[in-house]
């Protein structure tokens, strides 16, 4: 563990986080290509992950993503994420926690007010803009739930391809990357955007990137410092001091 970076992080102000896949995996959650095994693997991931592919077949994407909400059953926050959890609470204000991950893990580990750019796969919301009779509480169940009154459906509170991210969301984490002094990114391949901007819109106001991933990715370039190895193995030296 290069001391600066400890240092960087020990010393600064306000530190922003973006994680990605990598650190979910070290928990065993598999990416979503990994996770269309059996009798899922006929289906192109654009099918099942599209507004077009729902409405076209909702009952198979519904129970696609119930399938991967049953994996998510069985998997826990690891060290990585208890050790991000455990910095905020012990500092409150200096830390601003931005994810590409859809699993909640950072909420089960304990984090707090975390920016979920690509949505919550246990959140669920209206398909079309809901009227005054659509209520999640009362939807009828189905796969997928629908509006008994006008026939709205329920889908998953993910961000499809083609779709815009979170606009609160985003308009929460550019302000923090562009204010931090420590930009840590941790298990992303850095090659989705617009999340992926966040470490160079970071970079630009001058904060210090630090990667942290077992391989190299399409940010290892922007970054200051590059620590080659598991965010569970990692993020505790980083955050302990």
């Amino acid at each position: 563990m290069p001391h600066t970076a400890i240092a960087w992080v020990r010393n600064a102000r306000r530190i922003a986080v973006l994680t990605g896949a990598g650190i979910s995996a070290e928990s065993g959650v598999p990416t979503f290509r990994d996770a269309q095994t059996g009798y899922w693997a006929q289906f192109r991931p654009e099918d099942m992950a599209t507004e077009a592919g729902f409405r076209a077949h909702p009952q198979r994407v519904w129970d696609w993503y119930q399938h991967r909400r049953d994996l998510l059953a069985g998997v826990s926050p690891n060290a990585g994420h208890l050790a991000l959890a455990d910095f905020q609470r012990r500092h409150p204000d200096r830390i601003t926690l931005i994810t590409q991950n859809v699993d909640g893990l950072h909420q089960r580990a304990g984090s707090t007010g975390v920016l979920c750019l690509h949505g919550d796969i246990f959140q669920d919301r209206w398909l079309d803009t809901p009227r005054n009779c659509c209520f999640l509480d009362h939807a009828v169940a189905g796969h997928p739930p629908y509006c008994d009154r006008c026939g709205n459906l329920v889908r998953p509170g993910v961000v499809w391809f083609g779709e815009p991210l979170p606009l609160a969301a985003l308009e929460a984490a550019q302000p923090a990357a562009r204010q931090c002094d420590v930009m840590l990114v941790i298990g992303t391949a850095g090659a989705v955007y617009p999340a992926a901007g966040l470490a160079q819109l970071a970079r630009t106001a001058g904060a210090r990137v630090v990667v942290v991933n077992t391989a190299p990715s399409a940010l290892d370039e922007t970054a200051h410092a590059v620590l080659r190895g598991a965010a569970g193995t990692l993020l505790p030296q980083l955050l302990a001091a």
